[in-house]
Parts: C-alpha cells; sequence; structure tokens
C-alpha cells in the first residue's frame, strides 16, 4: 500500500505530461494547416492576372447600344472591369451589368457612401446631417464644395439609409462588389495641391473642416468617454474623440459587409492614399475594416508628388494589409499624367510594389493612346 501511494505523484505527472505533450503536438498541426493554407491563399494571390479598372459615371438618356461601343472599346484597351457610378439606382446598373457582361467586362456598383449630395430621402431629414465644430451643418452650409453633403455615420437613420442603399445595389443580379466611396469624413486637411485652389492654409484642425459635433455623436461619445469633446481645448489631440470617429466609419463599413456578402457580392472601397494619411486627413483608418478590396486613390498630382509616389503610396497600403485577406488596386487621375510613359510607369510601379490591379479615373480620360498603353502593358505581363 504504502509503495502504490508513494507512485501517486509520478502517475498524475506522466499523465500531465502527456496531455501537454499532445497538446503540443495537436497546435503544431493546426498552425502548420493554417501556415499551409496562407501560402495556398497567397500562391493563389500571385498567379492572379493583374486587373486594369475604369471608374465611370452612367447616364440614364444614354442607349444600350451607346454602352455596348463604350464598352467594347475598354475591353479593346485591356481593361478588365468597370466601376460605375448610377447614382443608387438597381435598375440602371442592372441594364448596364447585362451590357457589360456581354462585352467581357466585370461590373461594380460605385455608390457615394457618407457624401449623398442631392438625396432626395435625406434632404426630408435636416437632422440626419454632419455638424461641424463651429456648429454648422452640411445640410445648409457645405464645406469647401456644394456637393459636400455628408450624413452622419452615427446617427441610426441616416446610417440606416445608407445601409439600404448598399443593400438595394447588393442585390443587383451579376455585380462584382458594392464599391464604397466617401465613406469617410469631410477633409479635415486637404491635399495639398488642392489648397490655392480654395485660398487655404491648413496648419491647424479648422473648426468649419472638422466633423461631426451632432447631438447623436456628442452623446454617444459621452456615453463612452464622460466628456464632451465640445468642451475639449484641444480636440486634435483628443484620441478618444478622433478614435470614436474613425470607429464610426469602420462601424458602417462592417454592417455593410455583412450585407453585402448575404447577398454573395463582396464589398470594395475608394479609398485615401494610404491608412496613415486617410486617418490623419479625412479619418478613415481602411487597414482596420472588413473588406474584400480596397482602391487607394494614389492622385499625385493633388499631393505635388512625383511618379514614384505611386509605388511609395501603393506599398505603405499593402504593408499595411500584410496580414490581411484585403487586397489593393492602386487607383490614379489621368489629368496628372504628362504622358503616355508616365502612365506606363505608374502601371509598372503599382504592380511592383504589391497592388492586384490598377484603376483609372475615369473612363472620359481614357484616349486611345492610353488604352493602346494598357493593352501593349498588359500583354507584356503574360
Amino acid at each position: 500500500m504504502a509503495k502504490s501511494y508513494q507512485n501517486k505523484p509520478l502517475k498524475k505527472f506522466y499523465r500531465l505530461l502527456i496531455f501537454v505533450l499532445s497538446v503540443s503536438m495537436l497546435s503544431c498541426v493546426n498552425k502548420e494547416a493554417n501556415n499551409t493554407q496562407i501560402i495556398e491563399n497567397n500562391t493563389t494571390d500571385a498567379n492572379s492576372p493583374f486587373k486594369f479598372g475604369v471608374w465611370i459615371t452612367a447616364d440614364a438618356k444614354r442607349s444600350n447600344n451607346e454602352y455596348a461601343t463604350e464598352f467594347e472599346r475598354y475591353k479593346n484597351g485591356g481593361i478588365d472591369e468597370v466601376l460605375i457610378n448610377t447614382e443608387t439606382d438597381p435598375k440602371l446598373l442592372q441594364r448596364l451589368v447585362n451590357v457589360a457582361k456581354e462585352k467581357g467586362l466585370k461590373v461594380h456598383a460605385w455608390i457615394m457612401a457618407m457624401n449623398r449630395p442631392g438625396d432626395s430621402v435625406a434632404l426630408q431629414h435636416p437632422d440626419w446631417y454632419m455638424v461641424s465644430r463651429d456648429g454648422k451643418s452640411c445640410f445648409d452650409t457645405r464645406p469647401y464644395v456644394d456637393y459636400y453633403q455628408w450624413l452622419c455615420p452615427t446617427r441610426k437613420e441616416s446610417r440606416n439609409h445608407v445601409l439600404s442603399l448598399v443593400e438595394g445595389l447588393a442585390k443587383v443580379d451579376g455585380i462584382e462588389s458594392v464599391h464604397l466611396d466617401y465613406i469617410r469624413f469631410p477633409d479635415i486637411f486637404l491635399p495639398i495641391g488642392l489648397l490655392p485652389k480654395y485660398n487655404l492654409v491648413q496648419d491647424s484642425e479648422m473648426a468649419e473642416y472638422d466633423f461631426c459635433y451632432c447631438d447623436a455623436c456628442i452623446k454617444a461619445f459621452e456615453k463612452i468617454h464622460h466628456k464632451n469633446p465640445k468642451e475639449s481645448n484641444n480636440t486634435a489631440i483628443d484620441m478618444e474623440w478622433k478614435n470614436y470617429r474613425l470607429n464610426a466609419i469602420k462601424s458602417v463599413v462592417d454592417d455593410a459587409y455583412k450585407i453585402v456578402h448575404s447577398h454573395n457580392k463582396k464589398l470594395t472601397a475608394a479609398v485615401f492614399p494610404y491608412p496613415e494619411m486617410a486617418d490623419h486627413m479625412v479619418r478613415q483608418r481602411w487597414d482596420k475594416w472588413d473588406i474584400d478590396e480596397v482602391y487607394p486613390m494614389i492622385y499625385h498630382g493633388f499631393y505635388n508628388e512625383e511618379i514614384d509616389w505611386v509605388g511609395y503610396a501603393t506599398k505603405q497600403g499593402v504593408t499595411d494589409l500584410e496580414f490581411k485577406q484585403t487586397k489593393v488596386n492602386t487607383g490614379v487621375y489621368l489629368p496628372a499624367f504628362k504622358s503616355e510613359d508616365e502612365l506606363k510607369e505608374s502601371i509598372l510601379l503599382a504592380k511592383e510594389n504589391g497592388a492586384k490591379g490598377i484603376t483609372f479615373y475615369d473612363g472620359t480620360g481614357l484616349s486611345d493612346g492610353y488604352l493602346k498603353v494598357i493593352k501593349t502593358v498588359k500583354k507584356s505581363m503574360k
């Protein structure tokens, strides 16, 4: 009996050792499986052809034949997909999807999300709109330009209105994604190249461009942090207040993601050049979103940058998304290019720095010369 009693601690030790080794081995197997899956995903991405897209704005007055001609021209010039703004009209979108698919083009439903100029439903609800730090509403006082009519991402009614528009587009047969644009706050800082146009110097966060201070936002923030940003001596260094607004946009995006995926579509978005810059300029931190693909608008001319900045900004976004499945498609602004060689260079820089595609703003700027460049570069990538 004494011998049996003395061996009990030893038996317990062996059992514990076997259990730990089993868990460790199982963990290694799972880790190896996960690593294999990541490698497979990355290999799939690496083998996927580099894609070319174009943003266009639809005109309901144009005929199917006119669009068929336009889409055929894009396809013959190497374009793979069109991102179409139909002002959230699902019927017009469906009509254009059918025409585009006949010409071999994929279609994304492009929507102006938080900025809703001329929205007939929203305009019936003045309380839905963002309010600046100096107390002025986008309903009747628009920052920078008259089409800046921004809806609050916190207020239940305004955010649900935006999400209902997203769902209406997600239901359209044949689209690849719902493509969010203006999914942010108004520019607290404009791109440096645009400041002279508005005769502005922005060395600090100016009250008339700082949003949203509506009652719904203040109340929701106070509930979490027990303070009122209106009473802050310097809101620019109030990280909780800034983070609250970043999360307000993220919440809309994440809900949109669930909606479009319930209709077996993807969610994509046009975003500012790279996450840190987007955070600073428009309260947008897109590397933290639930989203399938992003199209950073790397419009080098807006920032007084040279062509190589296209590569730099692309790499920043790709690096920030390194451990996520979100893909990057570099967006470029055609009027900023001085030559066809510059366009070619931008395409190659985007690809070399990890983008899965490049998209051009906009269709009206795709000259025959530019399409020839695109087709030639595309052919060289095969």
